[in-house]
């Protein structure tokens, strides 16, 4: 297939970049809209969002450092906050820039699974125009609910697995590569690499991406012997052995870690509750499908899946391997997913966010089958570009900076009667990390359970060396206080009205903390 000559009149380091400012420009105007809705309210206040702004904050402090993590460790997207909250854009401003970055580093691991150029190939726009479906999907989100079932927005957080979902892409893109040039071993050591690293930090990699992969790599070297895939069965047999020894490897990597976790998954799998999963999982979908922006996300993901089925069996036929590795593993990761969320009694929209991003892998091979003649990468590249320049300078910087300026002075009582007093305070889980995310010392404010009983989870054991407070915060969200030695409210010096928030003041009369508990 020649190549289009108003194509190479064009550098293809222009189209690289002009492909990263439109996805750059894609990524604001996306998130502008998802931060203008209630879903805002997990971007920059759920308490599970903050985790990696308090283990920044804690580490800037100086303070010693002895989590109480879940199963994930938020390594690399504590690392990328912590670089971001350099640009000193506050709480708020710090996690919208990196949901902007995680948007762009999304369209950085298509363009990895869009393959090298070739005269052939539109990658650039391809890889854009995977963006933009799944931009559409996010866009379609807006509940303030952690549990629903909008799995694309979460990519906008930096503590719903977004490093997890990065890492899938490009470990699907490595192994198109490898199977694309299989005289290249490189891209097998980079494949295990990238999978022992994002197990050691998560091992939901393993279910995401090791398994569906290692079945997709085992079907190719197996019909390697007979078929057009010959050139490519060692390099499918290397690769399977990258990704399975680099998860491994992850796996041994987080034993020095152990202090760090404390909960290792293994209570969140009850497989006798599959039934209760099921249950679970359908009316999630219900409720998400019976509202139009779901019913629009649904329509959207369920032609993508289709695509990427008819996508494989085409390009399984031209003997087009890696393409179609790519495309098999776009409607073959969520259904695995699915089934072993189910089969294992999970309860938790988080764990099937596949269903977000693997179907959007079957746009990235659509130049491998499209005809020359659409000129696709031009005109994708060229309408995307400007559409998406237009969206980001005048709806979407502006919005941003409305989320991240917005007042909310019931939260802004609460830090400055904290910092003010000298003295620490503590509260629940869902109450008080908002409010210790933005005070001037986090230490100031402990994380406990109604009974005053440090609650060490996603959280520095460390604060509770205070041993005593001398004030509680509550809101609506927290359960009813059984405070210790028959201590009630009442006995309060004082109560503080901060709207949605009420101090509870013991004045001078201390309250010892209970024996920690995760």
């Amino acid at each position: 297939m020649a190549a289009d000559p108003a194509d190479l009149r064009t550098p293809s380091w222009a189209r690289e970049v002009l492909g990263a400012v439109a996805a750059l420009a894609v990524s604001i105007a996306t998130l502008a809209v998802v931060a203008s809705t209630p879903r805002a309210e997990l971007l920059l206040r759920d308490g599970d969002s903050l985790v990696t702004t308090l283990v920044v904050q804690s580490l800037a402090a100086g303070q010693p450092q002895d989590w109480a993590m879940s199963s994930v460790l938020f390594l690399p997207e504590t690392a990328a906050l912590g670089i971001l909250s350099l640009g000193g854009l506050g709480v708020e401003g710090t996690l919208l820039l990196a949901g902007v970055v995680n948007l762009v580093a999304l369209y950085g691991a298509l363009r990895v699974a869009a393959g090298a150029r070739r005269p052939d190939s539109a990658p650039v726009a391809a890889s854009l125009l995977a963006l933009i479906a799944f931009a559409l999907l996010a866009v379609t989100e807006a509940s303030a609910d952690r549990d629903a079932l909008e799995p694309a927005s979460l990519l906008l957080t930096t503590t719903y697995y977004s490093a997890t979902v990065l890492a899938a892409v490009v470990a699907f893109g490595l192994a198109r590569r490898g199977l694309d040039a299989p005289e290249r071993r490189v891209h097998a050591w980079v494949l295990g690499g990238v999978a022992a690293a994002s197990v050691l930090t998560n091992p939901l990699f393993a279910a995401w991406v090791t398994v569906p992969l290692a079945v997709v790599l085992t079907v190719i070297g197996l019909r390697a012997r007979r078929t057009t895939f010959a050139p490519a069965g060692p390099a499918a047999w290397s690769l399977l052995l990258a990704v399975v020894a680099g998860s491994a490897v992850g796996f041994l990597a987080r034993l020095p870690l152990a202090h760090l976790i404390a909960n290792t998954g293994a209570g969140y799998a009850a497989p006798s509750r599959w039934a209760e999963s099921l249950a679970y999982y359908a009316g999630l979908a219900a409720d998400r499908l019976a509202e139009p922006g779901g019913a629009v996300a649904g329509l959207l993901i369920a032609a993508l899946w289709t695509w990427c089925v008819v996508a494989m069996v085409l390009l399984a036929r031209r003997a087009r391997v890696g393409a179609a590795v790519i495309a098999a593993c776009g409607w073959l990761v969520p259904v695995l997913v699915v089934v072993g969320a189910i089969a294992l009694g999970t309860h938790a929209a988080r764990y099937v966010q596949p269903l977000a991003f693997a179907p959007i892998l079957g746009l990235v091979v659509v130049p491998d089958l499209a005809p020359q003649r659409l000129h696709l990468g031009r005109l994708v590249l060229a309408a995307a570009s400007v559409v998406a320049l237009v969206l980001a300078a005048g709806f979407g910087i502006p919005r941003l900076v409305a989320a991240a300026s917005a007042p909310d002075p019931d939260l802004a009582c609460v830090v400055a009667w904290t910092d003010a007093s000298g003295r620490t305070g503590a509260g629940q889980f869902w109450t008080v990390r908002l409010p210790k995310a933005h005070a001037a010392d986090q230490r100031s404010l402990v994380q406990v359970d109604h009974e005053l009983h440090g609650y060490a989870w996603l959280v520095n054991r460390d604060d509770f060396a205070v041993g005593e407070v001398t004030f509680l915060v509550r809101d609506d969200e927290s359960v009813p206080f059984a405070l210790p030695g028959g201590v009630t409210e009442a006995d309060a010096a004082a109560l503080i009205d901060c709207g949605r928030y009420t101090i509870v003041d013991f004045g001078d009369r201390p309250l010892r903390l209970g024996p920690q508990r995760s």
